[in-house]
């Protein structure tokens, strides 16, 4: 019938999608497309047949969702906590299942679609760099937790191995290498260490000399021959593990940072760094954010969604602020290190930092409170894509005047 509106919700599964058409809430379709090439074409083509004005699904990336938008699809990507919440609306009871979530979406695109965000793709060059800095990020996880393995292991039997700063860094994994037991550096001494870093291009300032002591100084331990063999035989197989992931991950930062001097948003993100080649955390502001503008419409919604700002809970007489847990955790990360590192040299950050302390602020959340103050200058930057000018923010330059 003309002037009816359809919907659609997807349940989506690893192996296969159930499918429900409202029409004016009246289900019309119910069926189940595999995870497949056949069925999301199928599904892509069925659809936009059929004339749906907004599809629901609990997702707002993936090939299924970009072969709906492709399709020329409104999409609307809902949190799986808001179709829980939703589910009473529709049942009495308790009841879960993947057919009537899908009923639920469809619902929910009908009657509630004006609350949830239409998905608009990003462009290629965003959607690159999205990719390398969360491939980057699951990889340093991975790194973290075989040196934190390899560590325990080395503490246990030869605490002298673990004479450089960072466990991880390439001359401590040369050295651990070279070095695995307390049998095999034994006569170690400056002479030896000396010519070690000089094959291994080491560019630290300490002495070989000063390596030595350290190694010397360190707890001696009790293990007997076959723990030792087997504890040295673990720290060679974490060794063969870390080794890789760490020159992976930095051949992901040369990435990233070619990746960014191609992205039109470089420059933007950038000046808000002391460094201009800082390229880390820029891209991956970038990459969080987006390229479509009326993604925040407000600095508001983008401090809420980096979780900068804190959720109110008003009752009666209580009114309280409490922590905002449901964020995007990889922007308030960002957004918390750009913060971090401003403070250090930014005067109108450090003092912003410098009152939420005085206040009795803890240090994360004064970083919060300093985060939701640089959002009101990024949101500005972004949205007229112009770089951080000092000259044009009102607060520095008000602090200045003030011979701040």
């Amino acid at each position: 019938m003309a002037g009816r509106t359809r919907t659609a919700g997807i349940d989506w599964a690893a192996e296969a999608h159930e499918v429900c058409i409202s029409e004016e809430g009246e289900v019309t379709q119910r069926f189940s497309v595999s995870h497949d090439e056949r069925g999301i074409e199928a599904l892509a083509s069925r659809l936009a047949k059929l004339g749906i004005a907004r599809v629901a699904i609990e997702r707002p990336d993936g090939i299924l969702v970009e072969r709906l938008l492709a399709a020329g699809l409104q999409v609307l990507a809902i949190h799986p906590n808001q179709v829980k919440a939703a589910r009473a609306r529709f049942a009495i009871a308790h009841g879960k299942s993947d057919r009537f979530d899908a009923y639920v979406l469809a619902e929910l695109a009908r009657t509630d679609a004006h609350r949830f965000r239409v998905l608009v793709p990003d462009g290629e060059e965003t959607k690159a760099l999205k990719a390398l800095t969360r491939a980057r990020e699951d990889l340093v996880g991975v790194r973290v937790e075989l040196a934190n393995q390899l560590r325990a292991q080395l503490a246990a039997f030869w605490p002298g191995a673990l004479i450089f700063a960072a466990l991880d860094s390439p001359i401590s994994l040369a050295f651990i290498k070279r070095y695995p037991s307390p049998a095999d550096a034994q006569g170690l001494g400056a002479g030896r260490m000396a010519a070690f870093l000089k094959r291994n291009s080491y560019s630290g300032r300490t002495e070989p000399a000063e390596l030595v002591a350290r190694l010397n100084a360190a707890p001696k331990g009790t293990a007997g021959k076959a723990e030792r063999e087997a504890r040295r035989a673990v720290v060679l197989g974490l060794l063969c593990a870390l080794g890789p992931i760490v020159t992976e991950i930095a051949a992901l930062d040369t990435q990233i940072r070619e990746r960014l001097a191609a992205h039109p948003d470089a420059a933007i993100f950038r000046s808000l760094f002391r460094d201009p080649k800082t390229a880390l955390s820029p891209a991956t502001l970038i990459a969080e954010l987006g390229d479509c503008r009326e993604r925040y419409p407000t600095e508001a919604a983008m401090a809420a969604d980096a979780g900068m700002s804190p959720v109110a809970l008003e009752s009666g007489k209580l009114r309280v602020a409490t922590f905002r847990r449901a964020c995007d955790k990889r922007l308030r990360v960002a957004l918390a290190r750009l913060a971090d590192s401003t403070r250090h040299w930014h005067p109108w950050a450090g003092e912003v930092y410098r009152r939420a302390r005085a206040r009795g602020q803890d240090h994360p959340h004064a970083i919060r409170t300093l985060g939701r103050a640089w959002i009101r200058v990024l949101w500005r930057c972004w949205q007229n894509r112009e770089p951080y000018d000092p000259a044009r923010h009102g607060n520095f330059n008000r602090l200045q005047t003030a011979g701040g």
